[in-house]
């Protein structure tokens, strides 16, 4: 009996793992969150138990639930698959999971997912890290634990790397004007993109000072800095890097 706590990737059914199809195929009972697809679901099982677990306004399972739900699962059924989108241990909260099953003696394998912070803005050109444009990359929540202390965004300002923000569409302007506060140029740029990796995947390029007016819907990723101008699907962007070089 074991429950194995997946990362389904960032959106797209084709950037599943090898391992987290078998899984899903050999499930007895899959437990999933909001981000993960209708059609990664769909190749779950046919006799596979779906019981969602996905966090919303109004509706959320406390962790604190979601861990006993894995506790009670794990001590029943053979293969039980904890998915959740992009990695279940970058701000997936799969560690506090894995935790509360190594507590009460439960058998879990952990799958990494390949994360939304760097597959989403690859599949909108943006390379968070480039040669000559940027050497380092800090990947930030915008969304902290209730009652913890918030992100300190003016620090971040000065790190001169580009800035990666998962769960921060409702708190943008609030980070860019931190940001801005923090000595970041009005003039960065700042790349939105919306269900990334996805058929309806929208990109929106504005400019930090222009974030604080921009009401971003979820889920997206955040990308600020240099990089957040390149396109690299564009042929002429690429080849101006190219010659640059």
């Amino acid at each position: 009996m074991t429950v194995h706590l997946v990362g389904a990737g960032p959106g797209d059914p084709e950037l599943l793992t090898v391992k987290a199809l078998s899984l899903l195929q050999s499930a007895d009972v899959v437990v999933f969150d909001r981000l993960v697809s209708a059609e990664i679901l769909g190749l779950a099982c046919a006799t596979a138990e779906l019981i969602d677990v996905g966090k919303r306004p109004g509706t959320s399972h406390t962790q604190e639930l979601i861990n006993d739900l894995l506790i009670s699962l794990g001590q029943q059924h053979s293969v039980v698959v904890r998915i959740k989108g992009g990695d279940p241990f970058v701000f997936g909260r799969g560690g506090e999971e894995a935790e509360a099953l190594a507590r009460a003696g439960v058998a879990y394998t952990i799958v990494p997912g390949i994360s939304s912070a760097f597959a989403v803005p690859a599949a909108a050109g943006i390379p968070v890290t480039h040669r000559l444009v940027s050497r380092a990359v800090t990947v930030v929540t915008g969304h902290c634990a209730q009652g913890s202390q918030s992100v300190d965004w003016r620090a971040h300002a000065r790190t001169d790397s580009t800035l990666v923000i998962l769960m921060g569409t409702e708190r943008l302007a609030t980070i860019a004007t931190e940001l801005m506060a923090g000595g970041l140029e009005a003039s960065t740029p700042v790349a939105i993109v919306h269900n990334g990796t996805r058929d309806k995947q929208q990109v929106l390029r504005i400019q930090l000072h222009e974030a604080v007016f921009i009401r971003a819907h979820a889920p997206s990723v955040i990308v600020i800095g240099a990089v957040a101008d390149l396109d690299l699907r564009d042929p002429l962007q690429l080849a101006q890097l190219v010659n640059a070089q």
